[in-house]
């Protein structure tokens, strides 16, 4: 647990290290990684924003990551990881997804449906940009059997929003020297900000009930 946390705090330092070490197979390693974090929801915990910005950062650099290559493998990994998820909530969902599953949270289901109470169809959108709920938003909605088509345009106009947006952020804005030197406060700021989606509904049932 400590050596994940270490991980996701130092993610520039670490992503250095494997490109090294993995050479060109570093955009596969990341095309999986996207794809586990929004096609299986066993995985809710893997990084995503963080990990997509920290990606863009390192573009920037000479001889960095060819940035074109990320958004665009990546982007198809965001569309074929929530793609592979709506069939398994439409074909699984209600057979597996029990309150006394060892495998699946029954608390992130109901902060998933929380979304779509809020945001109906757009949903699949919206929840790109909030971490465990970006992994169950296509869960649901195979569960609940939203029409293919329409799942699948909310998907890929996500998709492109969300990788476009946090690498090409972390592209530009990345390595400006007082960002590159807080690096770990930026991912905290990144991860703090992409939580917000659930934490402030969270927060206003908790003072309701107060």
């Amino acid at each position: 647990m400590s050596q994940f946390i270490d991980i996701m705090l130092h993610l520039d330092q670490h992503l250095v290290t494997w490109i090294s070490v993995f050479g060109p197979w570093i955009y596969v390693l990341m095309f999986l990684v996207i794809f586990c974090e929004t096609g299986l929801v066993v995985t809710p915990f893997l990084p995503g924003d963080s990990l997509l910005f920290a990606l863009g950062a390192l573009s920037a650099l000479p001889d960095g990551l060819d940035v074109w290559l990320l958004l665009g493998s990546l982007t198809v990994a965001g569309i074929l990881g929530d793609t592979v998820n709506y069939h398994i909530g439409r074909y699984l969902g209600p057979k597996v997804f029990r309150q006394d599953s060892r495998f699946f949270n029954p608390t992130y289901l109901t902060q998933t449906q929380s979304f779509y109470d809020r945001w109906g169809s757009f949903t699949i959108v919206a929840a790109r940009f909030a971490p465990i709920v970006r992994t169950f938003a296509p869960f649901v909605a195979g569960i609940g059997s939203m029409n293919y088509k329409k799942f699948l345009a909310y998907n890929v106009f996500g998709a492109i929003a969300w990788v476009f947006t946090f690498i090409l952020a972390g592209h530009f804005f990345g390595n400006i020297p007082v960002i590159k030197r807080n690096f770990t406060i930026v991912i905290f700021a990144v991860i703090f900000v992409s939580l917000l989606p659930m934490l402030i509904p969270w927060l206003k049932h908790r003072f309701k009930k107060s």
